[in-house]
């Protein structure tokens, strides 16, 4: 039996630091506690930097182009019922103030202490890609 492909867009924002902004699921939802690179589910149609320059816009209250969107690697992980692609998409302009418009805690880390939080096991493999870019 195949399991359900669920298809998510992720972004590393990035500051002028070289910092990596990352935001806490919470409680309600699914995985809660952890820590994740936002993004979300991709839509029907939706391509999945039209699905980033929605939930950035929506989660975090920046606006971001297409062309800064640059993408870095994916994740392709195994859930007990689903399976999870990724595409991971580095961000280092946007438009706007991060801000947790949905009450989610926010970080902004160094790429040499994402270790240091609780990730889902789908995000973990991505950490080392972002410490040989940054």
């Amino acid at each position: 039996m195949s399991a359900k492909i669920v298809l998510v867009a992720a972004c590393a924002l990035v500051d002028a630091d070289g910092r990596v902004l990352i935001a806490q699921r919470p409680e309600d939802k699914t995985m809660a506690g952890l820590w994740e690179f936002p993004g979300g589910k991709i839509e029907d149609g939706e391509r999945p930097e039209q699905t980033l320059i929605r939930e950035l816009q929506e989660e975090l209250g920046v606006t971001i182009s297409e062309a800064c969107l640059a993408p870095l690697t994916f994740a392709s992980h195994s859930y007990p019922d689903f399976h999870l692609l990724m595409p991971l998409y580095v961000c280092r302009r946007w438009e706007g103030t991060v801000t947790a418009l949905e009450g989610q805690q926010l970080a902004w880390v160094k790429p040499n202490r994402l270790r240091d939080y609780k990730m889902p096991p789908a995000d973990v493999p991505l950490v080392s890609h972002l410490m040989t870019l940054l």
